[in-house]
């Protein structure tokens, strides 16, 4: 769940990075409601770690969010930025799938039921960002 937790803060700086610079794109809305989705995706994986009695990592979360910033600097310097970003997106998008699918299947080992409805929740926001090229 730590782990979710800091993917989805990457996802979150990743989205904040972008949209600073889609301005001139139709994507911008596309990525500003994803971002909304990650914030509640947040917000229910902090949901999760309480029913555990744990705490997001503030290390982890930190770490990710440094490597995100630096790699949308090191895009924001290129010439197909945008092309980039569409890609590393996608690729995003079925890294988080997997991450909700693997948490789902742990739920009943780990005794969490309790937290299935919030993780399929994300999940299916996630598939559907997938499906429909959101970002």
């Amino acid at each position: 769940m730590r782990n979710a937790h800091a993917m989805e803060t990457q996802a979150r700086e990743l989205m904040e990075r972008q949209s600073e610079r889609l301005d001139d794109y139709p994507e911008k809305s596309k990525v500003a409601a994803h971002l909304q989705e990650s914030n509640a995706q947040l917000r229910r994986l902090e949901q999760c770690l309480d029913a555990c009695g744990e705490s997001s990592s503030a290390l982890k979360d930190a770490t990710q969010s440094i490597a995100t910033n630096a790699v949308a600097m090191a895009h924001s310097m290129a010439g197909d930025e945008i092309p980039k970003n569409t890609f590393a997106n996608n690729a995003f998008e079925h890294f988080e799938i997997a991450a909700y699918k693997s948490l789902l299947a742990l739920c009943s080992a780990a005794g969490l039921e309790s937290s299935r409805a919030l993780l399929k929740a994300s999940l299916e926001e996630e598939r559907m960002a997938a499906a429909t090229h959101h970002l």
